[in-house]
Parts: C-alpha cells; sequence; structure tokens
C-alpha cells in the first residue's frame, strides 16, 4: 500500500507494519511504500495513527460492503 504520494524521482521507504483488524482484531501482515520526505512529517504520523485505528482484514471489510446493500 503506498501512503501519500511519490513522485518519480523521489525516494521512497518500504516498511512492514504490525496490524490488526479493528473489528476482529486478527493480525494482518502491512507492508507500506511511503516517500522520503513525507515519512518524517507529523501529518504522516497521524495519518497512520488513522490508518490502524480504521483498518478491516478483506474478511470483515467484505461483510461491512454486503451489509450496505
Amino acid at each position: 500500500m503506498i501512503i501519500g504520494k511519490i513522485q518519480k524521482n523521489e525516494k521512497s521507504i518500504r516498511f512492514n507494519l504490525d496490524l490488526n483488524c479493528s473489528n476482529c482484531q486478527k493480525k494482518v501482515p502491512g507492508g507500506v511504500k511511503v516517500s522520503e520526505k513525507y515519512s518524517k512529517t507529523e501529518e504522516f504520523k497521524k495519518e497512520l495513527e488513522g490508518f490502524k485505528k480504521n483498518y478491516l482484514c478483506g474478511i470483515c471489510r467484505d461483510k461491512k460492503r454486503v451489509n450496505r446493500s
């Protein structure tokens, strides 16, 4: 998954996150790619925390999507 925007000639960083589904608490593997400049900002830290809090695994995401229909 890519967070933020990465320009053509910009360096990017790739790292793994410890993600848990916010609904069922199942551990989910998560790799993130982000630009080197953006990774050092306070905005990135806030966005990453929000992402972790609201992350749904594939099963829970599908259940939520089906229930909306």
